[in-house]
Order: structure tokens, then C-alpha cells, then sequence
């Protein structure tokens, strides 16, 4: 466990910048701290999710092509 020092942006990512063992100032992505909130959906999925969110987003829009698809087969 390390004490935040701050939160900014360096090399292009949002970063933590805390004091290492030796005293000297490291920095680490912050998408690999526990700095932010976790994801509600992950969170309450546990590891139970059969499907991924952007994968049934991509699921809907091939319905929705298809369905219009047929609609248009109708006319």
C-alpha cells in the first residue's frame, strides 16, 4: 500500500504519483490503481456475465440491419 501523492497527466495517460520505498517519487497508470470507482456493471456481475457489454451493443445493431432488411423485403 503506498499514499497518493497526486493524480496527473504525464506521457500521455492519467497517472498516480506516489513516494516509493526509497523516498523517491514513482508514478504508475492510474487505470492500475483502485483510484476510481469500479465499473457498476463488473461489479455486480461478478465474473458472471455470459456476455460482454460492447458485444451485445454490437449484437443489437446486426438485429436492427437484419430487421430493417427484412422490413424492406416486405414492400
Amino acid at each position: 500500500m503506498f499514499d497518493l501523492i497526486c493524480r496527473r497527466r504525464h506521457w500521455g495517460e492519467d497517472r498516480v504519483i506516489y513516494e516509493g520505498q526509497n523516498g523517491r517519487l514513482c508514478t504508475i497508470a492510474s487505470a492500475w490503481t483502485d483510484i476510481d470507482p469500479g465499473d457498476e456493471f463488473r461489479l455486480i456481475a461478478a465474473g458472471r456475465a455470459a456476455f460482454r457489454t460492447i458485444d451485445l451493443l454490437a449484437l443489437c445493431d446486426a438485429l436492427d440491419r437484419l430487421a430493417e432488411g427484412l422490413r424492406s423485403d416486405d414492400a
